[in-house]
């Protein structure tokens, strides 16, 4: 055996760190009501002392205008209110129905803690994105660990808060490089969830597949949107624009390419021009509404997408400041380079289509199921005929983003785009293990089921209707 192919050593730190985790989780301090909602509240107590913090280390670390901070704090303050007025609820066991055949008896489901979580988070929304599945996770009565991403910043703020409202026992976030979370995924947890690219997704799969450990995994893909005829252009350019050039395009649901009826494409092509100026100017880089890219690397790799012959708007770019200005491609086609990734930065592409027989074409040929899908029209017909061919994880009609904001909707990909969903009650239900229990009664004992089975194959056959 080389030492590529050697299993990696298991670091000390790690496996005392989980050790301690589980101890405290068997001693079943954390199933309780009591227990849970108390560290739902101290999250809380520590999001609005720090929320100040967080939004400086958000601006240090991706550029993050301030609105889009607090939208991003915002959307996790709401799940977390959500959670803390469901929780009792959600924990209540859920009586089922009971078969004849095991009857005299009731039937129930629990909902029981997993374990010890381990929660991996993306660059692209550090904060949030760790901060909804650790609600789930705490709601569901786990305990729970957390690498530090590509955001130095943001992972300072949330050690400090985790290491003042939280022990160690229940929370802990680990700073450091790719070494720390690797470390991490030698151990055993109970259940791992991952946000992030599918490259990194199946590493993830087959580390955790090593001790059998579930997984939920909410990657990405290309997610198409599409601007019917009947589309009401105005507001179409608006909500796309929106949603597209939130944090420069580095969200996993932005709209990654427009597939617009040739009826409407030059007028809303010119409406798309307009509207991207009302939004960030002559001179987008001076725009405080708009971030910039993570890192060089990921610059580099967005500014190789755009084809300067085919820019229908933007196209400039400054490496120093890691800025790509937000940029329109017309005339697209699918072999070029820019179909062949999820782009995961301001360039949209613009692809006319004729019907849309067409678009589900194209869309069979994506190499995952898109993880959302958006639809603009005012036709009920359409609607329904884009949403029965094209198969995603969820999406919007005449929006974009906005089906991630309803804590009432679980959110997942499907296929390659990812694996599990959660958000609101499903966030409680994804941390939880579902326990089926029957208590049978004692009062009478139905002779049915015991040898010998003489004459009781008449009644069962009676049965079988």
């Amino acid at each position: 055996m080389n030492a590529a192919t050697q299993p990696q050593a298991r670091a000390d730190w790690a496996t005392n760190a989980v050790t301690r985790q589980r101890a405290f989780f068997d001693s079943g301090a954390t199933r309780s009501y009591e227990f849970r909602l108390q560290q739902l509240k101290q999250l809380k107590a520590a999001m609005l002392k720090y929320a100040d913090d967080v939004e400086a280390a958000l601006k240090a670390d991706i550029g993050r205008p301030a609105l889009e901070a607090y939208v991003e704090m915002s959307t996790a303050m709401e799940e977390l209110n959500h959670t803390i007025k469901h929780l009792k609820k959600w924990m209540q066991p859920k009586k089922v129905g009971t078969p004849l055949l095991a009857q005299p008896g009731r039937s129930r489901i629990e909902y029981t803690p997993l374990g010890v979580v381990f929660i991996m988070g993306p660059y692209n929304y550090p904060f949030v994105l760790c901060i909804q599945p650790l609600i789930g996770a705490l709601a569901a009565g786990n305990t729970v660990m957390k690498p530090s991403s590509l955001n130095p910043q943001t992972a300072k703020v949330m050690e400090k808060m985790a290491k003042e409202f939280f022990s160690p026992d229940v929370f802990q976030i680990f700073l450091g490089s790719t070494e720390v979370t690797d470390a991490l995924l030698e151990e055993q947890f109970d259940h791992i969830f991952f946000t992030g690219s599918p490259r990194v997704g199946k590493i993830v799969m087959t580390k955790a597949a090593k001790y059998l450990t579930p997984v939920t995994l909410e990657l990405g893909g290309k997610s198409p949107t599409i601007v019917h005829s009947d589309a009401k252009l105005d507001i179409a350019a608006k909500r796309i624009l929106a949603g597209k050039f939130m944090n420069v395009g580095q969200t996993c649901i932005a709209p990654d390419h427009l597939f617009v009826h040739a009826s409407v494409k030059d007028e809303f092509e010119r409406k798309l021009v307009e509207t991207l100026k009302t939004f960030y100017g002559n001179d987008p880089q001076k725009s405080p509404d708009l971030g910039r890219m993570i890192n060089a690397k990921h610059f580099e790799r967005v500014k190789a997408l755009i084809d300067p012959a085919k820019v229908l708007a933007g196209g400039q770019s400054d490496a120093k400041d890691l800025y790509i200005a937000p940029t329109l491609l017309k005339n697209v086609t699918l072999n070029d380079a820019v179909m062949q990734e999820e782009i995961f930065g301001p360039v949209l592409p613009i692809i006319s289509y004729n019907s849309l027989s067409e678009v589900y074409q194209h869309v069979k040929k994506l190499p995952s199921h898109p993880l959302a899908l958006y639809v603009f029209t005012e036709s009920r017909d359409v609607e329904r005929d884009v949403l029965d061919n094209i198969q995603f994880g969820g999406g919007c009609v005449n929006n974009t983003l906005m089906h991630i904001a309803n804590n009432n909707m679980p959110f997942g990909g499907v296929g390659e785009s990812g694996m599990g969903a959660y958000h609101g009650h499903r966030s409680f239900l994804t941390f939880s293990h579902q326990r089926s229990v029957l208590k049978s009664s004692t009062f009478m004992d139905l002779p049915m089921r015991y040898a010998p089975y003489k004459d009781k194959v008449k009644l069962f056959k009676a049965m079988f209707k």
